[in-house]
């Protein structure tokens, strides 16, 4: 049994100002966007000369940007609405009490695809390109945020066997050994994700199946870690002994094969027209 090394939040202090772990890894969760977005710009299709709008740095800097804003209004929105809705609708103006924390990936997915909306409306690209052009860069910023988790000893996991070799007591969170599920999720929807959909991405692909994959992936891993998660304590488990964050990624497990199916279907139709 080990015990969680309560790291202090505060990374550095410079007088008045505090800087925390968990921003740096949302920095570092950026800092990996520009780098794998700028690899992505010499993959397939966006590299391409014949391409009608050439992909650039430009590209991926008002993606980074637009992406950042679509996570932070998307993913306190979505936390409001999925999981706390009767206290928010009590308390409308504590929805902008974002340091108060509450943040749902679920919403921050859906705040940036609104945000790639936008993007691809205003560039005159193929939303679906868009979309593909994003996926493979995202994992590795999920995976810092998870880091970043752990390092606050938050969002743990539920109770483990005793002889598990790396339960672990968390602050807060009683004497009982749980699962780091922090570090699961670090290396299940980071870690692995990545590396599949890097390796994916990397071959033609029908249009949307980059992000078809993606859905899915996230929505599998997600799921399998929600087993080691505690749920959340106003909403413990739901329907069929399932978690919030579980019956969230149903969708995106369904609707991500479905289109992964569709897209490839179509393109088959396209060439044998």
């Amino acid at each position: 049994m080990l015990n969680h090394p309560q790291i202090d939040p505060v990374a550095l202090q410079l007088g008045p100002l505090a800087i925390h772990w968990y921003g740096l890894t949302y920095l570092a969760a950026f800092g990996l966007f520009l780098l794998l977005a700028n690899r992505r710009l010499h993959h397939e299709p966006f590299a391409s000369v014949r391409h009608p709008q050439p992909w650039t740095r430009r590209d991926v800097e008002d993606i980074l940007f637009l992406g950042v804003m679509g996570v932070v209004a998307g993913g306190r929105l979505g936390y409001c609405l999925f999981y706390k809705p009767a206290y928010y609708l009590a308390n409308p103006l504590e929805i902008f009490a974002v340091w108060q924390g509450g943040m749902s990936f679920h919403g921050g997915l859906l705040g940036v695809m609104v945000a790639m909306v936008w993007y691809a409306r205003t560039r005159q690209r193929p939303f679906l390109q868009v979309m593909d052009f994003v996926a493979p860069c995202v994992p590795t910023g999920l995976a810092a945020g998870r880091l970043g988790n752990f390092i606050n000893g938050e969002l743990w996991g539920r109770v483990a066997d005793p002889s598990l070799p790396w339960g672990m007591v968390f602050r807060g969170a009683g004497d009982l050994p749980r699962h780091p599920s922090q570090l699961y999720q670090f290396l299940l929807e980071g870690v692995l994700l990545f590396v599949l959909l890097w390796l994916y991405a990397r071959k033609p692909r029908a249009t949307g199946q980059v992000s078809a994959v993606f859905l899915m992936g996230y929505g599998v891993f997600r799921f399998i870690a929600e087993f080691f998660r505690e749920p959340d304590d106003h909403l413990g488990l739901l329907s069929l002994g399932m978690s919030m964050g579980q019956w969230l990624c149903v969708p995106m497990i369904v609707g991500g094969a479905l289109m992964w199916w569709w897209f490839g279907q179509r393109a088959a139709a396209t060439r044998t027209a």
